[in-house]
């Protein structure tokens, strides 16, 4: 059984403040596209959701003046380094199990390849789902991070991922 969902991490004060300022629609948007690729590429749903949920919690320092400053982003972005740490620490705080906790802190440095000089990065399954998910709701000029959400259809949205992962939890030694 999972030791922390979806919901548990979004409800948090920590998790509120970082996905609020990185974008919640983003984040509950990229968890739903990763639970769908995880099933696709057999890798652990609750792992790559959570990941995927948490993925941006790194972008604050990229916003100027309330808004998403993307020349900013692309010539100084560590965001994913920054979001791996702070993921990490919270999932360790509110008890996930360690191994877990690195397991999904590493799809979160490796999602994007925006800090890199080459931008080379060659993934393992569950770190490819989980740049597939944010691919997948990705806009230009970061305006996926724009994009509002009321916070209860975000948390039922994320209570129906927890349910459908807890549905289909069923490999818990599949964490790649």
């Amino acid at each position: 059984m999972r030791k922390v969902t979806l919901e548990q991490i979004f409800t948090h004060p920590i998790a509120q403040k970082y996905l609020q300022r990185s974008g919640i629609a983003h984040a509950v948007a990229a968890a739903e596209h990763a639970f769908r690729f995880a099933q696709k590429y057999y890798v652990n749903p609750d792992l790559a959701a959570k990941a995927a949920l948490l993925h941006d919690v790194g972008h604050y320092t990229w916003y100027r003046d309330g808004e998403w400053d993307y020349d900013l982003y692309r010539e100084n972005d560590i965001h994913a380094i920054k979001g791996a740490s702070r993921a990490h620490k919270l999932l360790i705080r509110i008890g996930e199990d360690r191994h877990a906790a690195k397991e999904i802190a590493v799809p979160i440095l490796l999602h994007t390849d925006s800090y890199l000089p080459d931008g080379q990065l060659h993934l393992k399954p569950l770190q490819h789902v989980v740049a597939l998910a944010d691919e997948a709701d990705e806009e230009f000029g970061g305006k996926h991070h724009y994009r509002k959400i009321d916070e209860q259809e975000a948390l039922e949205r994320l209570r129906t991922l927890d349910r459908k992962i807890d549905r289909n939890y069923k490999y818990p030694d599949r964490v790649v």
